[in-house]
């Protein structure tokens, strides 16, 4: 049925020490990638920032210049109301 073999404690020595070693190897891998996720994560952050606070600065800006425009329309409306005014003084 099931043979018992005598296991020498050298070889589950070395099997332990072969065990925590490649341990030692996963956790590194998993400091490294915690590590590039962390810094994918900030740097997402960053550039989401950085994009709200990019379109705040277009939308402020449209806004002036759209102030501009209504001024220079404005002002375009009255020279031309003066503009009539004196032709039909003219006349």
């Amino acid at each position: 049925m099931s043979e018992k073999r005598e296991v020498a404690l050298e070889f589950l020595a070395e099997q332990q020490d072969r065990i925590l070693s490649e341990i030692r190897i996963l956790r590194d891998d998993v400091d490294v990638l915690s590590a590039s996720m962390r810094r994918i994560d900030n740097g997402y952050d960053r550039l989401q920032a950085r994009m709200e606070t990019g379109f705040a600065t277009l939308i402020s800006e449209m806004r002036e210049v759209r102030a501009e425009l209504r001024a220079l329309r404005a002002q375009q409306d009255r020279t031309a109301a003066r503009v009539h005014s004196l032709e039909e003084e003219r006349q």
